[in-house]
């Protein structure tokens, strides 16, 4: 729940605003002082098309049911209604798409309408608090339309208690607000979101548990091939994992999110060569569909094409850029010449290797730890595979005796794993250069985010016996792939490993579980050293308070506005 700074009316007169409206209005040119935001909001009013005389209510097309977002909100209006009668004000519910939900009181002048988009009704609080997310006021002649020239409103959005998502606004209408102040309802409106909020807390639980032990029910067996999905949350059995593709998961993901508004009982439609069925059947709390359960079976059908060899290096990974580099690796690995690999740390050069030199027993020097390469080097068969890692560590002396080594085997299988960045010297420089033109780059992850999704069940631990696999919402997944991931697959692998082994919660990962830096996301633009450490602190900071930027301010000794402010230029 936030707050924004005063409407721009609240720095203009009103009465020039009135004139400036109906000179806008007519066509002729503004008066001086009228707000930027004011106007640039008329202008899209028109380009919209909305008559500013509109008079009829906007009609909308009957919404699919009750939103969850009412039905959480219920039990909350309910206790606020009586309250809205005595203070003349009027109270207007809407979902993601500005529809309204809900109304109750009444604010002569305000008028009934279906809807608050300003493709439909022009400039007011409830589409400005969608745009900004955060706290928004419109008051008076700053309106479109002229039958609300004469009504305040503040809206607040209603965030999602997991995804962060817009899930709906809160709008108070009353009659004109004195300039300068702050709406007069704005802290009802505040307070209103905030026990919303909290009920879709509650309930997002509930849900998560209604989804969980229906997973267990149809799970139960050793080789029972389930999937649990709801849009946000994912459990997939072993056995299923062995069967979902991406295109099936695709498809269950499709179903569970129209599952609310449609029967999805039965079959789903998979694509040709799925090699599975999948039999859904929903999953229901309080008369709600909240998800599906999908039981797979395979195809055992002996017209089915046999299915293609995995490629001789399995690492997991289906982008172009990962394949391609692989692909590479592995035509070039098939001479006995020397073959360089190169990447950022942590891309998975080392693993790459050992699958490239296969079962056979292998040499490993690593530079890091042996510069001159004096402890390896004396002891290795030439008849035997030599992995070198770390090359951008060899000192002149283990350069030398490199060069020496080919030399004198000029068949041996040699592999180099190199990490640039470093500076080298002219000696290590020339044996780069040499090494060139059988050389491959393994991309970054930042650049083969789509294999995350594989990357994550490979790197979780084996569950123990009777516990469910490592499984992550949607908006974790997402906050995975936007991160840039600095130290690559290896990094991926420390903060996956240690979620397993330290989180208490059941479930799939959420976003909140996720390090401070990953849930956050990266700063939209360079910061300096003191930038960096600042938002980690603040971070750190509204971690430990649960998100909760008053306390967090309070907590760091700044003020909540400088807080916002801080957070909105790292954003920048």
């Amino acid at each position: 729940m936030t707050t924004t700074d005063p409407s721009p009316a609240a720095t203009t007169a009103r009465p020039s605003l009135r004139v400036a409206r109906e000179r806008f209005l007519s066509g002729r040119s503004l008066p001086p002082g009228v707000p930027d935001e004011v106007v640039a909001a008329w202008r899209r009013a028109r380009f919209f098309g909305v008559p500013h005389d509109l008079a009829e209510p906007v009609a909308c097309p009957p919404l699919p049911g009750e939103s969850a977002l009412l039905g959480a909100a219920r039990p909350v209006l309910d206790r606020i209604v009586p309250a809205l009668g005595a203070g003349g004000s009027l109270l207007v519910l809407t979902d993601e798409r500005l529809r309204v939900l809900w109304t109750a009181g009444s604010v002569p002048g305000f008028g009934a309408c279906g809807g608050l988009s300003e493709q439909e009704v022009g400039h007011n609080s409830a589409a400005l608090a969608l745009r900004t997310r955060s706290r928004a006021e419109v008051h008076g002649p700053e309106h479109f339309l002229d039958r609300w020239q004469d009504v305040s409103a503040v809206s607040v959005p209603v965030l999602g208690p997991e995804s962060g998502q817009v899930r709906g606004t809160v709008t108070v209408v009353t009659r004109l607000c004195a300039a300068g102040a702050p709406h007069p309802q704005a802290a009802l409106a505040e307070a209103t979101v905030a026990a919303f909020e909290t009920e879709l807390r509650a309930r997002a639980g509930w849900d998560e548990r209604a989804l969980l032990d229906a997973y267990v029910r149809a799970a139960r067996g050793p080789n029972m091939a389930v999937a649990a999905l709801d849009g946000r949350n994912r459990l997939v059995s072993e056995a299923a994992q062995r069967l979902l593709t991406p295109e099936v998961l695709g498809v269950l993901e499709r179903t569970a999110a129209g599952a609310r508004d449609t029967d999805v009982t039965g079959f789903a439609e998979l694509p040709e060569g799925a090699g599975c069925t999948a039999r859904v059947t929903p999953v229901r709390q309080d008369g709600r569909t909240i998800g599906i359960v999908a039981a797979l079976e395979p195809l055992d059908d002996p017209g089915l094409k046999a299915p293609v060899p995995s490629p001789p290096v399995t690492l997991t990974g289906s982008s172009v850029s990962w394949r391609h580099a692989v692909g590479h690796a592995v035509e070039l690995a098939r001479s006995r010449e020397p073959l360089l690999l190169t990447g950022e740390r942590g891309t998975g050069k080392y693993a790459l290797a050992r699958e490239l030199f296969g079962p056979d027993p292998v040499q490993v020097a690593d530079a890091a730890r042996d510069t001159g390469l004096d402890q390896v080097l004396p002891g290795w068969r030439s008849d035997r595979p030599l992995l070198l890692r770390h090359a951008e560590r060899l000192a002149q002396p283990g350069v030398a005796a490199l060069n020496s080594m080919l030399d004198q085997h000029p068949d041996t299988q040699l592999l180099i794993t190199y990490t640039p960045g470093a500076s080298v010297g002219p000696c290590l420089q020339r044996l780069l250069d040499k090494l060139s033109a059988r050389s491959v780059t393994l991309p970054p992850l930042r650049e083969r985010a789509e294999d995350i999704r594989e990357l994550l069940p490979a790197l979780s631990p084996r569950p123990a016996p009777g516990q469910p696999p490592l499984t992550w919402t949607l908006d974790a997944l997402h906050a995975l792939e936007r991160y840039p991931w600095p130290g690559n697959v290896t990094e991926l692998a420390h903060v996956v490993r240690a979620l397993a082994e330290q989180r208490r919660a059941s479930g799939p990962v959420r976003r909140a579980e996720l390090p401070d830096a990953v849930r956050e996301g990266p700063a939209a633009r360079p910061l300096s050293p003191m930038e960096h450490a600042e938002r980690a602190t603040i971070l750190e900071a509204l971690r430990r308070h649960g998100g909760n930027k008053a306390r967090t301010a309070v907590a760091l000794g700044i003020g909540r506005a400088t807080l916002y402010r801080k957070l909105r230029e790292y954003r920048r």
